[in-house]
């Protein structure tokens, strides 16, 4: 299985990529999560965040594998719980396509973009800063395929 999580953002914080590292050595060979970064369009007094929004819309399509399936993280998407979302990663995983989940910037994801999703998930009700997002879902897909490899790591 294949999954490109595109970032809006970049330097992130050294405890981030620790993080993202240690997930990633835990998942088997078959599992591959790879992290692509974009630059974010800067803010300024001039500019709108419309335009900001297709900029960064643009990187993210050119940082999308072809013919993956996209999956959006938005606080508006569908709610999963752990399960639901081990579940969900393991439909992925049957149709042998790769995967490309984003994570926008600080204005969100841009509307033309987001009709592009295959689906659109949220990952907490909470506001999350991008850091934490990034880890949260890399911890996620660390349980979703303890779960489904029936690994001990998932303990509910």
């Amino acid at each position: 299985m294949f999954i490109r999580v595109v970032a809006v953002g970049t330097r992130m914080p050294a405890w981030v990529d620790a993080a993202l590292d240690d997930y990633a050595r835990r998942l088997p060979g078959d599992w591959r999560v790879e992290w692509r970064e974009v630059r974010a369009e800067p803010r300024g007094e001039s500019g709108h965040p419309e335009a900001w929004l297709r900029r960064e819309a643009e990187r993210i399509r050119a940082a999308v594998p072809a013919g993956a399936r996209l999956v959006m993280l938005d606080e508006r998407g569908s709610d999963l719980d752990t399960v639901r979302f081990a579940r969900r990663v393991g439909a992925w995983r049957e149709q042998a396509r790769p995967v490309a989940i984003v994570i926008g910037g600080p204005d969100g994801i841009d509307a033309a973009l987001g009709r592009e999703a295959d689906e659109t998930l949220r990952l907490s009700s909470l506001t999350l800063p991008h850091a934490m997002v990034r880890v949260l879902l890399a911890e996620q897909l660390f349980r979703a395929w303890s779960i489904l490899a029936g690994h001990p790591y998932h303990r509910a």
